[in-house]
C-alpha cells in the first residue's frame, strides 16, 4: 500500500501524506465531494479533480497488485520463480508488462512447439542455436522418430523451428523493444472492403488512410475502429511504412536477430534461423502486437472520448437555471401534434394538452388560442421548446403568440430535448406520473429542464443525454463510472433543497443512495417539510455515517436554523457559534454581511479540529449563503426565416447554442435541425489546442456559415466573423457544393530511411552488420 501511495503522490505531484489520508477516507466510505469540501485539513487541500484521479488510479493499482499476487503464486507452484523474475514482476508498472512477464508460464493449449518438445526435438533446436555452422539436414537426421511422426529431416527441422519461434515470441524483453519501436514508427492503416464503397460512404475519409500510431487523434481512431466493426474497413498495422515496394525483410526481423545476439556470417544454419525469425515476427508476434497496440490506441481514445463526454455533461448540468417560474413545456411533433405541459414554480404539473398546428391538421390559429388560454390561466412566464422535429415551426407559432398577446409577457427558449424520450419511458417517469400518457411526460421534462437543468437531467441515464463523442464505441462500464462521478460532483457542488428535491436528485447526494433518497421523500410526505437538518437522523436507515456525508449538501430554506440554508456542515456549527459569541452578534446579523465578516480574522476561530481552510470556507459561505455556482441565465435568438439547412447560405452570420464540444471542434445549433461544426482551426484568431479553451456546451455564440452540404447534411461554421468565405464552385460531376476535403492519406513523421545505429531515437539501437543486412534485403 505504501508503494501505491508513493506512486500516486508522484503522479499528482503532491505529498504522500495527502494521498494516504485521502485513501483512508475513501476506504472508510467517504465520497469525493465530501472529502473535497469538508476534509481539506486532512488531505492538505486536495480538490475534486485530484481526488477523482486518485480514486481511479487507486482502483487500477490495487487490481494490478491483485493480479501480481496471482501470477507470483502460479509461477511459484510451477517451481519456476527465479529471483530475477520475481524482481521483474514486482517492478512491473502496468498490466501489459505484467502479462508479458507471465506469458511463458501461462497455462496454454497444446502448441506445435510443445508437441515438438514431447517428440524429443528440443536438443535439436538448442544445438542449432548454439552452433550455426552445423548442417541442419545432417543434424536433424539424428532426431527422426516415426512414432511421433518425425519421418524425415524436414519434419525435425519444422519441429525445432516451432520450438524456437515460441521461445522468441514470449521473450518479455524482446516484446518490450518491439512494442517501443512500433509505437514510435508504426502506422495504423485502413482501406475500404471491396464492394462496401456505397454502403460505407460515411467512412469515405478512411478508404485509403494511414497515420502514425502515436499521433492518431482519438476521434479518428474510434472512427476507424467503428468502420472495421461495421465490416466497411480493413484495418492493419504497418511496421515498415518507410519501406520501398517489394521489401521482403522487416526491421523487426533484424531487431529479433540482434536481440538474440546473432550476426550473419554465411554459416550453414543461418537460412534456417532467418526463416525462424521471419515466421516468429509474421506468424507469432505481429498479430499479437497489432492486437495489443490497437487495444492501447483504443484505450487511450476511449479515455479521451469519455473525458469529452464528461466535460460536456458537466457543462450541460451546470447550465444556468431559468429559475422558479411557471413554465410551459412544448415537445414538438408534426403528425402526432405538439405535446404541452404546464408546471408551476416548483415543477408541479398543473395542466397538459396536445395541439395540432402543423401538417396534416394545420390548426394554427386554434393552437395559438389554446396556448394563450393555458398561459393566462396558469400565469406562465417561460415557454420551453424542445429542439427536435418541428421545433422551428413550433418556435414560429410561439413567436406569433408573443407578438399577438404582449400582455402575457412570455419568454420563449429553445432547449435540448436529448434524453427526454428516454425519461418518458423510464421507471422514474412511470412512478412520478403513473396516469400520464408517455408522450406528455416528455413535455414535462422539457419544461422542468429549463427551470433547473441539473434537477431534471439527473433523472436520465447520463449516456442518454447525448453530448458525447463516439459514446457507443467506448467501454460502457468506464463511461458510466465517469459520468456518474460528474453527476455526483455537479449535484453536490450546487447543493439540494431538502424539501423540494426528487428522489432521483437526492440519490446523487453524497452519502445517499436510491433507498435512502426514497426514504427521505417518504418521511417528508408523512411528517411534512423538514425544518432542520437534525430531522434527517429520524429517516429510516439513515445512520450517523450517511448523515455526516450528506448533511452539508442538503439545504433547508426558512428553517429553524439559518445555517441549514447554507453549505456550512452541522459539525462546524460550533465555529459559527464561536464567531457570534465572540463578537456579540446574532447569526442573522453576519449572514450576508460582507462588511462585518471582512473585519474578522479567520485565524482567530481555528482550533485542533477546524483549521484555516475550513474556517475560511465558513466565512465565504456566511458572506454568500447558499450561493449557486452556475452562471446567469441567458437565451439565444435564432434568425427568422432560417428553419432548415436549405435556408443557409455561405457567409450568413447567425447566433447559436453550443450543443457538443469534441477534441476537433464544437457543434452549434442555429435552429435548422442539424448541428454544424466549427473546426478547432476556425474557433479563434490565435492557435488553440483544445476547443474547451474557447467554448463549452450551452454557450451562446455567433458564427458565420462557411459550407453547406445539403445531401450529406453537413454544415461548416467559423467563429472568426471577419473571415472572407465564399461558396465553392459547383461542378457537373457534383451539382451540390463541393466539400472541402483533407488529404486521403495521413502519414507518420518517420524519416524516409531508418537509422539502425545508436542515438537517442527512442528505438532499439542496431549494429552496423544488421543495418547492412537490411540494406541488402531491400535491394533484393
Amino acid at each position: 500500500m505504501s508503494e501505491i501511495v508513493q506512486l500516486i503522490a508522484a503522479e499528482l505531484n503532491v505529498q504522500p501524506k495527502q494521498v494516504a489520508s485521502a485513501v483512508a477516507l475513501l476506504d472508510e466510505g467517504a465520497t469525493v465531494p465530501f472529502i473535497a469540501r469538508y476534509r481539506k485539513e486532512v488531505t492538505g487541500g486536495l480538490d475534486d479533480g485530484h481526488l477523482r484521479t486518485l480514486e481511479t488510479r487507486l482502483i487500477y493499482l490495487r487490481e494490478l497488485n491483485d493480479r501480481r499476487s496471482v501470477i507470483l503464486k502460479n509461477i511459484t507452484e510451477q517451481e519456476k520463480l527465479t529471483p530475477a523474475l520475481a524482481n521483474a514482476i514486482a517492478n512491473a508498472s502496468s498490466k501489459t508488462d505484467l502479462e508479458e512477464l507471465y506469458l511463458p508460464y501461462k497455462p496454454k493449449r497444446r502448441t506445435k512447439g510443445q508437441i515438438a518438445i514431447e517428440a524429443g526435438l528440443a536438443p535439436l533446436a538448442d544445438g542449432l542455436l548454439a552452433d550455426l555452422s552445423q548442417d541442419p539436414e545432417q543434424l536433424a537426421a539424428n532426431y527422426l522418430n516415426t512414432d511421433a511422426g518425425i519421418n524425415e529431416a524436414k519434419d525435425a527441422l519444422d519441429g525445432a523451428r516451432f520450438i524456437v519461434m515460441e521461445r522468441f515470441a514470449v521473450d518479455a524483453e524482446l516484446l518490450k523493444k518491439i512494442r517501443q519501436y512500433l509505437w514510435q514508427y508504426g502506422t495504423i492503416e485502413s482501406a475500404v472492403v471491396k464492394g462496401k464503397e456505397n454502403e460505407g460512404a460515411k467512412f469515405s475519409d478512411y478508404f485509403e488512410f494511414s497515420e502514425a500510431l502515436n499521433k492518431i487523434p482519438s476521434h479518428r481512431a474510434l472512427a476507424v475502429f467503428r468502420g472495421r466493426n461495421e465490416g466497411v474497413l480493413n484495418v492493419t498495422l504497418n511496421a515498415d511504412p518507410q519501406s520501398e515496394e517489394g521489401v521482403l525483410t522487416s526491421a523487426i526481423e533484424i531487431m529479433i536477430a540482434e536481440h538474440q545476439g546473432y550476426q550473419w556470417q554465411g554459416l550453414a544454419a543461418e537460412a534456417w534461423l532467418k526463416q525462424v525469425i521471419k515466421w516468429t515476427w509474421r506468424i507469432k508476434i505481429s498479430t499479437h502486437m497489432e492486437t495489443e497496440l490497437f487495444s492501447q490506441i483504443r484505450e487511450v481514445s476511449e479515455e479521451s472520448a469519455i473525458s469529452v463526454f464528461a466535460t460536456n455533461l458537466k457543462d450541460l448540468l451546470m447550465a444556468a437555471p431559468a429559475g422558479a417560474k411557471a413554465t410551459m413545456g412544448l415537445d414538438p411533433g408534426i403528425r402526432t401534434g405538439v405535446k404541452v405541459a404546464i408546471v408551476d414554480n416548483t415543477g408541479k404539473v398543473l395542466d397538459t394538452a396536445v395541439i395540432y398546428p402543423h401538417e396534416p391538421q394545420k390548426a394554427w390559429d386554434k393552437s395559438k388560442r389554446t396556448l394563450a388560454n393555458l398561459a393566462a390561466r396558469h400565469k406562465v412566464s417561460l415557454v420551453s421548446i424542445g429542439n427536435g422535429t418541428g421545433s422551428r415551426e413550433t418556435d414560429k407559432l410561439v413567436a406569433e403568440l408573443i407578438k399577438a398577446e404582449p400582455e402575457l409577457k412570455l419568454t420563449k427558449v429553445m432547449v435540448s430535448e436529448a434524453g427526454a424520450s428516454v425519461y418518458s419511458a423510464s421507471e422514474t417517469a412511470a412512478a412520478e406520473f403513473p396516469d400520464m400518457d408517455v408522450s406528455l411526460r416528455g413535455a414535462v421534462s422539457i419544461a422542468r429542464r429549463l427551470q433547473d437543468p441539473l434537477a431534471e437531467l439527473v433523472k436520465i441515464e447520463p449516456k442518454s443525454i447525448g453530448v458525447g463523442q463516439y459514446q457507443h464505441d467506448v467501454s460502457q462500464s468506464m463511461l458510466a463510472r465517469a459520468l456518474d462521478a460528474v453527476v455526483e460532483d455537479c449535484v453536490n457542488a450546487v447543493g439540494v433543497d431538502l424539501n423540494m428535491a426528487s428522489a432521483p436528485l437526492l440519490a446523487r447526494v453524497s452519502g445517499l443512495n436510491k433507498t435512502l433518497a426514497q426514504n427521505i421523500v417518504d418521511f417528508r410526505d408523512i411528517e411534512g417539510r423538514f425544518t432542520n437538518r437534525t430531522q434527517l437522523k429520524k429517516v429510516s436507515r439513515l445512520g450517523p455515517k450517511a448523515f455526516e456525508q450528506c448533511a452539508g449538501f442538503l439545504k433547508i430554506s426558512n428553517g429553524d436554523n439559518p445555517l441549514d440554508a447554507s453549505s456550512v456542515h452541522p459539525e462546524a456549527y460550533p465555529v459559527v457559534k464561536k464567531i457570534v459569541e465572540t463578537n456579540q452578534v446574532a447569526v442573522n446579523d453576519i449572514i450576508g454581511n460582507g462588511t462585518k465578516l471582512a473585519a474578522l480574522n479567520a485565524n482567530d476561530y481555528t482550533d485542533e479540529k477546524f483549521g484555516l481552510p475550513t474556517v475560511t470556507d465558513i466565512f465565504k459561505e456566511l458572506e454568500k449563503p447558499g450561493r449557486d455556482p452556475r452562471p446567469e441565465f441567458k437565451t439565444a435568438t435564432f434568425k427568422d426565416g432560417v428553419n432548415t439547412i436549405s435556408d443557409l447560405t455561405v457567409g450568413m452570420k447567425l447566433e447559436g447554442v453550443v450543443t457538443n464540444v469534441t477534441n476537433f471542434g464544437a457543434f452549434i445549433d442555429v435552429g435548422v435541425h442539424q448541428d454544424g461544426l466549427v473546426h478547432i482551426s476556425a474557433m479563434s484568431e490565435t492557435f488553440i489546442d483544445d476547443p474547451r479553451k474557447v467554448v463549452k456546451a450551452g454557450d451562446i455564440v455567433k458564427v458565420k456559415v462557411t459550407e453547406v452540404d445539403v445531401p450529406r447534411k453537413r454544415i461548416g461554421f467559423t467563429m472568426r466573423l471577419n473571415d472572407d468565405v465564399q461558396a465553392p464552385a459547383k461542378s457537373a460531376a457534383n451539382p451540390t457544393q463541393n466539400r472541402q476535403s483533407r488529404p486521403a492519406r495521413h502519414h507518420s513523421n518517420r524519416p524516409a530511411k531508418t537509422s539502425f545505429g545508436g542515438g537517442n531515437t527512442g528505438a532499439p539501437a542496431m549494429g552496423n552488420a544488421f543495418a547492412d543486412a537490411f540494406a541488402k534485403a531491400k535491394k533484393k
